[in-house]
């Protein structure tokens, strides 16, 4: 077998990269809908108590093999001028609570004084996360309107924005009262990371698909008619979207080994995948299938943003090219798929040769999906500094690690023009100018390339059997940065490669990254600082999932699309 390499750290970590990360079969919600469909959970709608105005409450429930699960979302009629994606919102179209277990009316009495306040609510640890929606207006209005006159919306319109509502929050490990993860983390369907809230916004894209049709019935109801039923290809193709600004950028910074496991866990599958000397037929035949209908979600992807849409011309021009190469392409020759991506990183863009990445690993659930159970973390033990680390080993750590932080000139304004801070009003990350705003003082520690350099800096004139923990005593500002080359000389995929305060930083790369492990698609930059994406898109609704559509459904099926 040949010894194929883990790809460099160097090479993976860098923002431009990071930010060109696609969806994958190891994403959280393709790994929660492969297990509910192996497990068979069962799924119920347990109550629709919505008057004609859209307001009241629903109840589904989620039977996991030793737990249930329910979403009790609340409706709410809410004013145009009130609806905001913004995080300073105080209402919203919709709101919702993942409740561990079945809810009685006593909860749901509660629940409905505290959870469509949100932040301004208090849940306890019965509940496992707090979420809330708002509607695409144009897109609901013509759903709603369509299926009230008796007939199907435009599939033109649906596929144009992806969803009829989008989340605007999807709190859990412990926010606001809510379940700490610790309490939940050793039950099985909750060990890989985000299935919480993987697990809310699949039962919720349910409650949409009943509250656009139930809107539907009463408005046709009001003229006397009856209204068409949202027929169910069309339903399956319709996502939750996401709208997601700066106050997730800081995470992949905040959780250094948690991100090591999700990177090394990606990296580790692509090894295995180049690894193979010979494909199998059905493996070839399954890359070309979803190779085709991944064209088809790449003909759906549509953005404004001037950098997006540079990518996606890059990505379309290289799947051309690559259609080409692998209409010559003999993949059933030794170790084809090293070649495919030896060749994509020779000539397609970090866009292309990212989707060929992800692209990769389809075929291969047999060696690729137990890697799910790693990317979970336990930071205990790792956040403990070595005292007895001597500083000419932490020098060789700095150098491999921090080498480009060293060789920045950081008394350049440009290499720190921005500062990473905490609004006092909301308690979210911003970034500001540096220069521009009275901000310094109050800068949070989320630069770990600029530290690393004055950590460096520091150790010029200390010999080199000196140890950490005698470094430490004269020098302690240093700890975090200590901690942190420890941390990431252990978990090499632990630490973003770049500069993070510099004047061209896009911390929508950083959301982007984050993203898609969540499994997200579409990605819409609406700034350089917040994103719009959709989830769950061409899933199946929760009782239509099978073993047979629990785990390519992300890509859209050729015969439904043209249909």
């Amino acid at each position: 077998m040949m010894n194929v390499p883990l790809r460099d750290p160097d090479t993976v970590m860098r923002l431009v990269r990071l930010g060109s990360l696609h969806q994958s079969r190891l994403s959280f919600m393709r790994i929660l809908t492969r297990r509910m469909a192996r497990e068979k959970w069962r799924f119920a709608q347990t109550e629709f108590h919505i008057n004609d105005r859209g307001e009241g409450h629903a109840v589904y429930t989620a039977h996991a093999p030793d737990h249930a699960y329910s979403l009790i979302a609340f409706a709410h009629n809410l004013p145009n001028e009130k609806r905001s994606d913004r995080v300073i919102a105080e209402a919203w179209d919709a709101t919702f609570t993942l409740f561990d277990g079945i809810p009685t009316p006593k909860d749901i009495a509660r629940l409905a004084q505290n959870i469509p306040l949100q932040e301004a609510g208090r849940v306890t640890s019965t509940e496992l996360s707090v979420s809330r929606a708002n509607r695409s207006v144009r897109l609901w209005d013509h759903v709603v309107s369509a299926l009230a006159a008796g007939h199907q919306p435009s599939q033109d319109q649906i596929e144009r924005v992806g969803y009829l509502m989008r989340t605007t929050a999807v709190y859990g490990s412990g926010k606001l009262g809510a379940a700490d993860r610790e309490m939940i983390a050793d039950r099985p369907e909750f060990a890989v990371p985000f299935q919480v809230e993987m697990l809310s916004v699949y039962l919720t894209r349910w409650f949409v698909r009943d509250l656009v049709q139930h809107m539907a019935d009463c408005q046709a109801a009001e003229a006397g008619n009856t209204a068409a039923t949202l027929d169910s290809a069309i339903a399956r193709s319709i996502g939750i979207g996401n709208s997601t600004g700066l106050g997730m950028a800081p995470f992949l910074l905040n959780h250094p080994v948690l991100f090591n496991n999700w990177i090394a866990a990606r990296e580790a599958a692509l090894c295995r995948v180049r690894s193979v000397e010979n494909a199998t037929p059905e493996a070839i035949a399954l890359f070309r299938a979803l190779f085709a209908r991944n064209l088809q979600l790449l003909g759906n992807w549509r953005s404004e943003h001037p950098v997006q849409v540079t990518k996606l011309e890059a990505l379309r021009d290289d799947t051309t090219r690559l259609q080409n190469y692998l209409s010559e392409m003999d993949l059933a020759a030794p170790y084809a798929w090293d070649a495919l991506y030896r060749w994509a990183e020779a000539h397609l863009s970090t866009e292309g040769q990212e989707w060929i990445v992800s692209l990769l690993l389809e075929p291969y659930g047999e060696i690729v999906d137990s890697l799910a159970e790693t990317m979970a973390a336990d930071n205990t033990a790792t956040f403990r500094i070595a005292g007895k680390m001597s500083l000419g080993e932490l020098r060789s750590l700095l150098e491999n690690i921090y080498g480009w932080a060293i060789e920045t000139d950081w008394a350049e304004p440009a290499n720190k023009a921005r500062a990473w801070y905490v609004s006092e009003e909301k308690l979210e990350p911003r970034l500001g100018e540096r220069f521009k705003e009275p901000i310094e003082a109050f800068e949070q520690p989320l630069a770990p390339g600029r530290d690393a350099a004055e950590l460096y800096a520091c150790l010029a004139h200390w010999p080199s059997d000196a140890t950490v923990a005698n470094f430490l005593l004269r020098h302690p500002e240093h700890r975090h940065s200590v901690r942190r080359s420890q941390i990431v000389g252990r978990a090499p995929y632990a630490e973003i490669r770049d500069n993070t305060i510099s004047d061209q930083i896009m911390p929508i790369d950083m959301l982007r990254c984050k993203l898609a492990f969540f499994g997200a698609t579409k990605f819409d930059p609406r700034s350089d600082r917040w994103v719009r994406i959709c989830l769950y898109g061409n899933a199946p609704m929760p009782p239509e999932l099978t073993q047979e559509n629990c785990d390519y459904w992300v890509y859209p099926d050729l015969d439904e699309v043209s249909a």
